[in-house]
């Protein structure tokens, strides 16, 4: 697609339900991370708690950028949180787990999220959206190498 075609809103419904399925995972995986980050337990306590209070933050803070990019494509945001969770690929954890299977899951999930990006990613490329293109490149990047990091914490 063109520029011209950017512009004129023809690719943006296909970006905006995109940007609604990465902005439900992100929110679910903020939510997943600020409950690990209450609930961890063990030795590696002090360690899980602080790394998880920094990728909750990081994850709240996208969110919002994630809303406001939808917002500026002439879209409204989810409202409630059944909208949430119907776009979502991630699935929330109901219980308490330990701290090393809190890592794997987490890690999981940062890698299934960049597979719902890059769908979002190639259609906004191809519309000529470099705004959202900018975006979904930083937010790759980010989980890519959080999934690296969680997992390091594995071996």
């Amino acid at each position: 697609m063109s520029r011209e075609n950017y512009m004129s809103g023809q690719a943006n419904e296909k970006i905006v339900n995109g940007l609604t399925k990465v902005l439900a995972d992100t929110f679910v995986l903020y939510f997943k991370t600020h409950s690990f980050h209450w609930n961890v337990e063990g030795i590696n306590f002090g360690q899980l708690h602080a790394m998880f209070e920094e990728q909750y933050t990081a994850l709240w803070e996208v969110s919002d950028d994630l809303a406001e990019r939808i917002r500026a494509l002439g879209a409204y945001a989810p409202c409630d949180q059944q909208s949430i969770m119907e776009n979502a690929t991630l699935k929330g954890q109901p219980k308490v787990i330990d701290g090393k299977a809190m890592i794997k899951e987490l890690a999981e999930d940062h890698t299934k999220i960049v597979e719902v990006i890059y769908p979002v990613l190639r259609t906004a490329e191809d519309a000529g959206d470099e705004a959202t293109v900018d975006m979904l490149i930083e937010r790759i990047d980010e989980h890519e190498k959080t999934a690296w990091m969680l997992n390091a914490h594995l071996k």
